[in-house]
């Protein structure tokens, strides 16, 4: 009897060290974030223009995403979106850019580091804004910093970090047998740019492009402009392929999950810093050898920055209400990982949302654009709360919301000599309190449909389910409390009281526009 429950014993002991031998290892994170790069401009996504082979590898050896959107197309509530799995009119002052970060969002960054894992970053993790903790000290929102690695600079407007070696230096760092999560954060394709640059230093071709959105005139100085952005990107990509050949060569590729992405589209005007399907819309590819089946299907399921954090700790093992994070609001994309199928995996993914706060300085009182809207494959509709106030802030201070550029101050100029120009309409003229688009006939969300009686069913069947939403994830303007977004002060105190200050003649830095850029008097 006694030898009977001993081997019994053996046997169990067995079993459950065969268990323990089978549990999955937690995959590393490399988390390549490229600063205002746009959707569809990569050649995975066919695009002539952008070479990509990099992102290309991620998406023929891993998932390519099709409908991947940021809620707020600005750089610091992009990032927290992604930081934190919640809206951004769920995060507080973080829906702002230049903000004070609230204490009580903890991100993913700071939760794997205290589970352990070995997180670091490059160049630009969230940001720009001040974030600390309750004692004032900086807190490590994507771990710790690696810039130490430098280049020469291949165009003007490229960083100088080199990002790849700034990957090695924190692999060479990172503890034996210990995960790591690593945010190769560049500030690539972020304007200026060196105009021509595409054409004389990757030899690029204007007649390459094959689509020039019909809210900008199709000239030779917005095609140059195009492939100066281009050439940036593949600065980005480059980058990412020396990262992927790191991995490879220390035998780390097969159990790293990669994802590629941007914070929000294109640095041009009615892109960056609006609410259009170009404004929100971006690449998005990850790979996985070990833990995503089927490599090489091309995703069609909405996917919103907020599906990131539930899906970098549920692969990581790490149960979200084990972090002390604020329960998120975005879902993770395991499923869509393990599963064979391509075009649309899970059916409720069908829809995303998105919307703005305060970006920019250069409105009065320093207020923002409030913006909520629903995309769905077939339309985009979106509700401008103030339609009376200017949307890339007011002509008098430069519209400060969209960064200069060839073709931000061609789209200008022509306005001043024509005294009206529809590109300048659509680009910086005010808007009204609703627009709605057919995105099966109309992606470049030229044509205002609010309007159509025969619409008007559709239109309002969306309006109803944004608001719905809207409402069960606490949006403070669902409650007539939208004036918080606008007293949240700007970290940067300098920037408080911009207008009335430059409006009075004081000198202010606004590095990020041409002085050209400037209008005489607010213009209607």
């Amino acid at each position: 009897m006694r030898i009977h429950r001993l081997i019994l014993a053996i046997l169990f002991l067995l079993t459950c060290r065969g268990a323990m031998a089978a549990e999955p290892t937690p995959p590393n994170v490399l988390f390549a974030i490229a600063d205002d790069w746009g959707y569809g401009h990569a050649s995975a996504y066919g695009c002539p223009w952008v070479k990509t082979p990099a992102f290309d590898r991620v998406a023929r050896e891993g998932l390519l995403f099709q409908q991947a959107y940021t809620p707020n197309a600005k750089c610091a509530p992009s990032r927290a979106c992604i930081l934190t799995g919640r809206n951004s009119w769920q995060l507080k002052e973080a829906a702002n850019h230049l903000c004070y970060f609230p204490t009580e969002f903890k991100t993913w960054g700071e939760a794997l580091t205290e589970k352990g894992w070995h997180v670091g970053y490059t160049t630009k993790g969230w940001g720009p804004g001040e974030a600390k903790d309750e004692t004032g000290k900086p807190r490590a929102m994507t771990g710790q910093p690696f810039n130490k690695q430098k280049l020469t600079p291949p165009a003007q407007g490229i960083g100088p970090n080199d990002y790849a070696a700034n990957f090695g230096d924190f692999l060479a760092s990172a503890p034996a047998g210990k995960p790591w999560c690593f945010w190769y954060g560049s500030i690539e394709p972020h304007r200026d740019y060196e105009f021509g640059s595409g054409i004389k230093k990757a030899g690029k071709k204007l007649s390459e492009i094959d689509h020039v959105p019909g809210y900008w005139p199709d000239n030779e100085t917005v095609r140059t402009d195009l492939l100066d952005y281009a050439y940036e990107v593949e600065h980005f990509d480059q980058h990412l392929g020396r990262m992927l050949k790191a991995l490879e060569e220390k035998g780390l590729l097969e159990n790293t999950l990669v994802i590629v992405t941007s914070d929000h589209g294109m640095p041009f005007p009615r892109c960056k810093g609006g609410a259009y399907e170009a404004s929100n819309h971006v690449p998005l590819a990850m790979m996985w050898p070990k833990g995503i089946r089927a490599p090489g299907r091309s995703i069609d399921d909405f996917v919103s920055f907020i599906d990131l954090a539930p899906t970098i700790l549920d692969v990581a093992a790490i149960p979200w209400n084990e972090t002390g994070m604020a329960p998120a609001t975005g879902r993770s994309l395991r499923n869509i990982f393990e599963s064979t199928r391509s075009g649309q995996v899970d059916a409720a993914r069908d829809h995303v949302l998105i919307g703005m706060e305060r970006h920019d300085i250069g409105r009065p009182l320093d207020v923002g654009y409030p913006i909520r809207g629903i995309i769905t494959k077939e339309s985009l509709y979106l509700q401008n709360f103030e339609p009376d106030r200017w949307p890339a802030c007011n002509p008098e201070t430069g519209y400060l919301n969209c960064d200069a550029g060839a073709t931000k101050s061609l789209i200008l100029e022509a306005r001043r000599k024509a005294g009206s120009d529809p590109y300048w309409s659509l680009c910086f003229g005010k808007r009204p309190r609703e627009e709605f688009y057919d995105l099966q006939q109309d992606r470049d969300c030229i044509q205002n449909l609010a309007d159509d009686p025969t619409l008007t069913a559709r239109m309002e069947a969306l309006k109803n389910r944004l608001f719905a939403q809207l409402k069960e994830e606490q949006d403070p303007r669902m409650d007539g409390k939208g004036y918080l977004f606008d007293e949240y002060p700007h970290s940067n105190k300098i920037h408080r009281g911009f207008y009335e200050r430059f409006i009075k003649g004081e000198k202010l830095n606004t590095g990020w526009v041409d002085p050209t850029d400037y209008e005489p008097a607010p213009l209607d």
